[in-house]
């Protein structure tokens, strides 16, 4: 019996762009990222926006087998099947995150006949989307404790006067806004950030902080909610990282990152 891998890498694969082309998307429509995966341009949505809406079929929350048939092998399988009974289908599966890939739970290409292909390219960053997020996350992660330094070394007033922004005033014990990687390390869940050699606060204030995986960022639900680019912005900036010693929330577009982040996400938008 051939193990999935060995399955995967004897199948003769289509050239990506024959694939767009035969779904009808037009030649400046998506812009591919080598023989096997591309972007699909946002532009597309205006173009059919007259045609009548497709079918959706929604597989989600199944518990696998033994065996790994679980939500991939499902979609891919329900897409090849009627893709035999001469309908135009497509299956639209979400991009794994590198920590259950390298965890227990392995990759999430399916499995057997019924697999995304080629698998190491679908579990191995793909298109770069997660890493867009983990970017943009971290951005903000490292502008908040940047404030709270700049501002709590000089003073509320000082700072105002030297810089001449308003005082964000952030307490440090409500910084809601966690770090995020692309792995599972427990060991970085609860970590203690700003610590200095004695007599030093070069490397900021200290505070009780932690990772969270890629995954479960904001930005990630953001993304996924997101119309267009536009929208992307509007919605970043009202992010909340941290609260004020007033208990007013502390946004990104407080922060002045929130343009930023979206330009690191400018891609990601795009569906793969």
């Amino acid at each position: 019996m051939l193990s999935d891998i060995e399955i995967c890498r004897l199948a003769e694969l289509e050239n990506i762009e024959s694939i767009a082309t035969k779904f009808g998307l037009q030649k400046q429509e998506f812009h591919a990222q080598g023989p096997a995966k591309a972007k699909v341009s946002l532009d597309t949505i205006k173009r059919l926006t007259e045609r009548e809406t497709g079918k959706l079929i929604s597989v989600t929350a199944i518990t696998p087998t033994p065996l790994g048939e679980g939500k991939t092998v499902t979609t891919i399988g329900l897409a090849q099947g009627l893709s035999k009974l001469g309908k135009k289908s497509a299956a639209c599966i979400r991009q794994p995150s590198m920590g259950p890939v390298f965890g227990v739970k392995g990759g999430a290409a399916g499995g057997g006949y019924s697999q995304v292909a080629p698998m190491e390219e679908l579990n191995l960053h793909l298109t770069g989307d997660i890493h867009a997020v983990t970017v943009a996350h971290n951005l903000a992660a490292a502008a908040v404790d940047a404030r709270i330094y700049h501002e709590q070394r000089q003073g509320y007033e000082a700072f105002e006067t030297r810089t001449g922004l308003t005082a964000l005033k952030i307490d440090s014990s409500r910084v809601v806004w966690k770090r995020v990687m692309d792995h599972n390390d427990r060991a970085l869940r609860m970590i203690q950030v700003g610590l200095n050699r004695k007599d030093s606060i070069v490397n900021g204030y200290e505070r009780q902080d932690g990772f969270d995986i890629s995954a479960a960022s904001e930005l990630m639900a953001i993304l996924a909610l997101a119309s267009d680019l536009k929208d992307l912005r509007k919605r970043i900036g009202r992010t909340v990282i941290a609260y004020s010693l007033d208990g007013n929330p502390v946004t990104a577009e407080d922060l002045q990152v929130a343009g930023a982040m979206t330009v690191c996400m400018k891609d990601a938008i795009e569906p793969t």
